[in-house]
C-alpha cells in the first residue's frame, strides 16, 4: 500500500513538473517574441539594441536546448529520444554556449543602463554595441568550445549524459561557471548597484530654488514634523535593481553552484537546476520589457490596434455596475414598473427644462 501511494505520488510530481517544463518553454516562446516585436515597432527606446538581443538569445534557447530537455533529458522531460554520439555533442555545445549568452546578453543590458543613468551626457565614452555583442558571443563561442573538451558520450545502449554538468567540460568546469555566472554577477551587482546609489543620493538631495518663507501661520505650521514617519529614500529606485539581481541569483546561482560541485552530485541535481535556470527565458520579457514605461505604452497601443473597436467602446460600459444590473434583472415585463418609473423620468425632464414645467402648470 505504500509502495502504491509512493508510485502515484511520483507519476503526481512528475506530471506537474513535465506541465510546468511546457509552461516554460510556451512562456519563452510566446513572452520573448512579443516583446521583439513590441520593441522593434517602439521608437526611442535608448537599450533597444541590448533588449532585442536578449529577446533574440532567449528564443534561440527556447527553440534548441529547451525542446531537446522536453523530449531527449529524463524527468521532468519525457526522455523519449536517445541522442548519438554526435547528436549528444551538438547538444553539448548548444546548452555550453546560450547559457553563458543569455547571462552575458543581461550583463550587457545592465550595462547599458548604467551607462545611461549614470553618464548621459558622455556619448562618446559608450563602447560600441555591435562591439559589445560580438564580445559576448566571442565568449559563449569559446566556452561552447570547452564542451567539446570532455569525455566523449556514452555509446548509443547505454544513457548519454548531454549536458553540461553531467557529461561535459570535465575538469574546464569551474573555469566555466567563472566566466558564464561569477562574472556576469559582478558586472550586475556593479551596474545596478551604482544606479541604486545615484537615485537614492538624488532622492536625499534638497530641490532647487527654495524660496524664502513669510512669516505667516501656514509657514510657522509647515516646519512641524510629520505625524507619519518618512519612508525610505531611494525605496521605489531599489525595486529595478533588487528585481534584476534576485532574478538572476534565483534562476542561475544554483546552476552555478552545480558547476562547482563533484560529477556525481551535479548529475543527481541536473535535472532541477537546469530547468530552474531554464525559468529565465521566460521571466526576462516580463522583468526587463514590462517594467520599462516605453514598452508598456506601445504595448497598450498595440493592444488597442488589434483589439476591435466596438469591443473596446462597449467593455467598459458593459461592466458598470448600473449597465450590470440591468443584464442580469433583463428587460421589465410588468407593466406597474413602467408606470412607476413615469414620474420619475417626468422628475428628471422637470429638473432639466424649468421652462417647461412652468408651462405646464
Amino acid at each position: 500500500m505504500a509502495n502504491a501511494t509512493g508510485m502515484h505520488a511520483t507519476e503526481w510530481a512528475s506530471s506537474l513538473s513535465l506541465v510546468l517544463a511546457v509552461l516554460v518553454e510556451v512562456g519563452a516562446l510566446l513572452g520573448n517574441g512579443a516583446l521583439l516585436a513590441v520593441v522593434l515597432r517602439t521608437p526611442g527606446l535608448q537599450d533597444a539594441l541590448y533588449l532585442a538581443h536578449l529577446c533574440v538569445v532567449d528564443l534561440l534557447a527556447a527553440a534548441s536546448i529547451v525542446p531537446l530537455g522536453l523530449v531527449a533529458a529524463p524527468p521532468p522531460g519525457l526522455g523519449l529520444v536517445r541522442l548519438g554520439p554526435a547528436p549528444c555533442r551538438a547538444a553539448r555545445f548548444l546548452s555550453a554556449a546560450l547559457l553563458p549568452a543569455c547571462t552575458l546578453a543581461v550583463a550587457a543590458l545592465g550595462l547599458a543602463r548604467y551607462r545611461l543613468i549614470v553618464h548621459p551626457l558622455r556619448p562618446g565614452a559608450r563602447p560600441p554595441p555591435a562591439l559589445v555583442l560580438t564580445a559576448v558571443w566571442a565568449a559563449a563561442a569559446l566556452l561552447g568550445a570547452l564542451s567539446l573538451l570532455g569525455p566523449p558520450p556514452a555509446p548509443p545502449p547505454a544513457p548519454a549524459r548531454c549536458s553540461v554538468l553531467a557529461g561535459g567540460l570535465g575538469p574546464f568546469r569551474p573555469l566555466w561557471a567563472l566566466l558564464a555566472f561569477a562574472l556576469p554577477a559582478l558586472l550586475l551587482l556593479v551596474a545596478y548597484g551604482t544606479i541604486f546609489f545615484v537615485a537614492r543620493r538624488a532622492a536625499l538631495r534638497p530641490p532647487r530654488g527654495n524660496r524664502l518663507r513669510s512669516d505667516s501661520l501656514d509657514s510657522r505650521l509647515s516646519f512641524l514634523t510629520p505625524l507619519r514617519p518618512p519612508r525610505l529614500p531611494g525605496g521605489k529606485a531599489a525595486l529595478a535593481p533588487a528585481l534584476a539581481i534576485g532574478q538572476f541569483a534565483a534562476c542561475w546561482l544554483p546552476y552555478g553552484c552545480a558547476c562547482l560541485a563533484p560529477a556525481a552530485r551535479a548529475a543527481a541535481a541536473e535535472a532541477a537546476v537546469t530547468w530552474v535556470a531554464y525559468t529565465a527565458f521566460a521571466v526576462h520579457p516580463f522583468l526587463y520589457g514590462l517594467m520599462q514605461r516605453p514598452v508598456r505604452l506601445a504595448l497598450g497601443r498595440l493592444t488597442r490596434r488589434v483589439l476591435p473597436r466596438p469591443l473596446r467602446v462597449c467593455l467598459p460600459q458593459a461592466w458598470h455596475p448600473r449597465e450590470l444590473l440591468k443584464r442580469l434583472q433583463g428587460p421589465s415585463k410588468d407593466p406597474a414598473l413602467g408606470a412607476a418609473d413615469a414620474p420619475e423620468q417626468a422628475q428628471g425632464l422637470s429638473r432639466e427644462d424649468p421652462k417647461v414645467s412652468k408651462s405646464q402648470r
